[in-house]
């Protein structure tokens, strides 16, 4: 079974970076920011290269929305071994007001135009952490989808998944077409060799628009303020179990 993957990814402000709100309360300041691929885009990304290695993926194509920064992304992701990319680009008022649900038809418009058999996805993005557009997606496109994957290996029959739940782990069958989100156990994505880099900036980008797939960007999401999480107070130590009472009966505990 060679399937065609398409597979999602973001960019993010970097995990390391500390995150500052704007003044105005309208987000966080993203100007003059190291950006990076969303970590659980990374799994995603190592996921299909690894399928495509083991010959059960015919063509790995990673898809990114948003402005011209994100071929930056895909450039990153075609350095870890995907074929092509398309940038899907959204700028302004636009991409601020781009949600989940207007990304899950992007990806499910490009399924359809792509003819692809596996869509993945990492399981939520760090700046977000909506964990929405795996599901959204699959729902659009009537497929069944596999969320939360630590484990998947590719058969006649489809594809056995091992996902994470609450109480343990779930092992499901899945049939293709399918939608997958990656979780963190899933793997651990390479590091791109600087060969591969060199390789990546000769493959090929697609850019279109939103309109090329028929689609706006309205967004039904609005974001009426962001603030930072109250400061926490420094810690106290006690030196036995009576003054550690004590302190708490002070701070209204007990």
């Amino acid at each position: 079974m060679a399937l065609r993957v398409l597979v999602a990814v973001k960019r993010v402000i970097d995990y390391a970076v500390k995150i500052r709100v704007k003044p105005d309360k309208t987000g966080v300041v993203t100007d003059g920011v190291k950006h990076s691929m969303n970590p659980f885009c990374e799994i995603a990304v190592e996921e299909a290269v690894r399928m495509k290695e083991k010959k059960q993926a015919e063509e790995v194509i990673a898809v990114s929305c948003g402005p011209v920064q994100c071929q930056e992304t895909i450039r990153t992701a075609l350095a870890m071994g995907v074929d092509r990319g398309i940038h899907v680009e959204v700028s302004g008022k636009d991409y601020e007001s781009l949600g989940p649900l207007q990304v899950s038809k992007v990806l499910a418009a490009l399924a359809k135009k792509e003819k692809v058999d596996l869509i993945l996805v990492g399981k939520q993005a760090i700046d977000d952490d909506c964990n929405q557009t795996g599901q959204m997606t699959a729902a659009l496109l009537d497929w069944p989808q596999g969320t939360f994957v630590s484990e998947v290996s590719i058969g006649e029959g489809g594809l056995t998944v091992t996902r994470e739940v609450d109480g343990g782990l779930e092992t499901i069958k899945v049939q293709v077409p399918a939608v997958l989100t990656s979780d963190l156990r899933l793997n651990e994505p390479r590091y791109a060799t600087l060969p591969n880099i060199m390789k990546a900036k000769k493959k090929r980008i697609d850019k279109l628009s939103l309109g090329d797939l028929a689609l706006s960007a309205g967004g039904n999401l609005e974001t009426v303020s962001v603030v930072e999480p109250p400061t926490r107070s420094a810690g106290v130590k006690v030196e036995n179990a009576e003054e550690l009472v004590q302190k708490l009966r002070e701070i209204g505990h007990i």
